[in-house]
């Protein structure tokens, strides 16, 4: 079982340089203080970063070279949605960004911004 899935983490669109997934944020993704960990929200962020590259690509695939993120407010127990798009793609490195929003209250959970490159 892939990282993703062990998480929940569904791709539910992705193309022409962009993706958009969710996952079910349940008990066993919280930190000790009961909100969503901070790594849950990030491995989201990055996942969708990454497959918004991926659907760019053909045989290679898409790996990350670095990552930031900045948590807006917590997230809670419920559905997160991670939108991401390829900003600026050239010959060795792609810049991405991705939103985490609670879909429940529309709230921002996080901002993040990567840079990828690819493997064969």
């Amino acid at each position: 079982m892939a990282f993703r899935e062990e998480l929940g983490i569904e791709i539910v669109e992705r193309g022409d340089g962009r993706a958009r997934l969710t996952m079910k944020a349940q008990e066993r993704h919280l930190n000790d203080g009961g909100i969503v960990h901070g790594g849950s929200i990030a491995t989201l962020a990055d996942c969708a970063m990454g497959s918004a590259l991926a659907s760019t690509l053909d045989d290679e695939q898409p790996v990350t070279v670095e990552a930031k993120i900045n948590y807006l407010e917590p997230g809670q127990q419920g559905v997160l949605v991670a939108t991401a798009a390829v900003r600026r793609k050239g010959k060795r490195f792609t810049v991405l960004e991705a939103e985490v929003v609670q879909e429940e209250t529309g709230e921002h959970i996080a901002y993040a911004t990567a840079t990828f490159t690819t493997i064969s």
